[in-house]
């Protein structure tokens, strides 16, 4: 007939209206809570996954098609450096944007390179427009050792 309350539930069902000043962190678990059971999230979030173009992994590796320059959206004014990659596990085509003073020289085209996503959950970030992801590896060697000077990039 009892059966144990425990957790947020005992919360929902004793505080419906929470409205304290430190009551925030259980007002966000039982909003987080109810959100999964709403059915267009659920879809939502599956979707993200698989219209991703590296899917759920924090790295995937591409391969080189051009290299070219993107102008910064207002107020900045410059042309950031950006290379069209295909990615070899989907085989679509991105833009990547190549990080450090000369990273353009030390890439060449159809070489094989790692990217990751720049930051903002598959959005793009700061001044660069539509660009979602950077060169971190050239050739299987770090991008910021071959443009310090520590490593250099492997020959064929």
């Amino acid at each position: 007939m009892f059966h144990k309350i425990r957790g947020l539930d005992f919360l929902k069902i004793f505080y419906p209206r929470m409205r304290g000043l430190f009551s925030a962190y259980a007002l966000r678990k039982i909003a987080q809570e109810k959100r999964t059971h709403d059915a267009t999230y659920r879809k939502r979030q599956r979707g993200k996954i698989f219209k991703s173009i590296i899917g759920n992994r924090p790295q995937a590796n591409a391969i080189v098609l051009d290299k070219l320059g993107v102008e910064a959206k207002q107020p900045n004014s410059a042309v950031r450096k950006v290379c069209r990659v295909q990615c070899i596990a989907s085989g679509r085509t991105l833009f990547a944007f190549a990080p450090g003073d000369g990273a353009l020289k030390v890439i060449d085209a159809n070489d094989e390179v790692t990217i990751q996503s720049l930051g903002r959950s598959g959005k793009s970030v700061g001044d660069r427009p539509g660009i979602k992801y950077k060169i971190i590896k050239v050739a299987g060697v770090s991008l910021d050792a071959i443009l310090r000077g520590k490593r250099e990039k492997p020959t064929r």
